[in-house]
């Protein structure tokens, strides 16, 4: 009979008022006023029970999600590491199956600035190729904003003809010299194309020798913007050999 009473008063008094509501008020300052209360005092000790596996959970369940953002951004990262950069290069030579239409004038140009290598092989034969970049009227068209490096070898090539006279004296056997320059320029929105890269030689070969052979390198980074296009112009052009191996032009993407 006493246990039913208890039961039954504690049953009452944890639905006498609505937990929720008591939970709320377990910080006001009315503790010493109700601490008598064995009633009181039961939901007391429910309310700091269930604090305490709210709070448990709360930081149970906050581990689980940092730990997995983590993971996330740490699977990101990696994906993201392994993305292939795409390519951005171009390498292109000389083809001496079409000497005779290799070069053309630029109206544009002021007097001395040679002519342009219209004619370059692209095909991926031999050594050529383009990676995400075009050829087009002899000129490299920039796909990407960013710093590249440009370079560029053209190959000279002299044969004196087989009827000049071999007895004539010593002084008269100096061939005339040849002024031999190469200029890298780029076009960009402005009118005229902007200089580069330029490099010259001056040379005079015997007569005696059967050819004069030189080769003119140069190279250098620049800040390329999309769609600026890079040429190379050369002087003298009727001595120039556009041997695949020899005449080259190209660029790549350093960043």
């Amino acid at each position: 009979m006493l246990r039913d009473t208890y039961s039954k008063s504690g049953i009452a008094c944890l639905t006498g008022e609505e937990l929720g509501t008591f939970m709320g008020d377990l910080d006001l300052n009315r503790i010493e006023e109700r601490e008598q209360d064995p009633c009181w005092q039961v939901k007391w000790e429910l309310g700091k029970l269930i604090k305490k596996i709210m709070s448990r959970y709360y930081e149970e369940n906050m581990s689980a999600v940092k730990a997995e953002t983590s993971l996330s951004l740490s699977t990101t990262e990696d994906q993201e590491s392994q993305t292939p950069v795409h390519r951005v290069a171009a390498h292109i030579t000389g083809n001496s199956n079409r000497m005779s239409s290799s070069f053309t004038q630029n109206s544009s140009f002021r007097r001395g600035y040679g002519k342009k290598i219209y004619s370059w092989e692209a095909s991926r034969k031999g050594h050529s190729f383009l990676y995400n970049v075009e050829l087009r009227n002899g000129e490299l068209i920039i796909p990407k904003t960013g710093f590249y490096y440009i370079y560029c070898q053209t190959y000279f090539r002299f044969r004196e003809p087989e009827d000049e006279d071999s007895d004539s004296d010593l002084s008269e056997q100096i061939r005339n010299p040849k002024q031999m320059v190469q200029y890298v320029y780029k076009l960009t929105s402005y009118p005229e194309p902007i200089l580069l890269l330029k490099s010259a030689r001056s040379s005079c070969w015997s007569k005696k020798a059967e050819y004069g052979l030189y080769s003119i390198y140069q190279g250098g980074v620049f800040q390329l913007k999309r769609n600026d296009r890079i040429f190379v112009s050369v002087s003298n052009e009727d001595i120039v050999d556009m041997d695949k191996e020899a005449s080259f032009f190209g660029a790549f993407l350093i960043s």
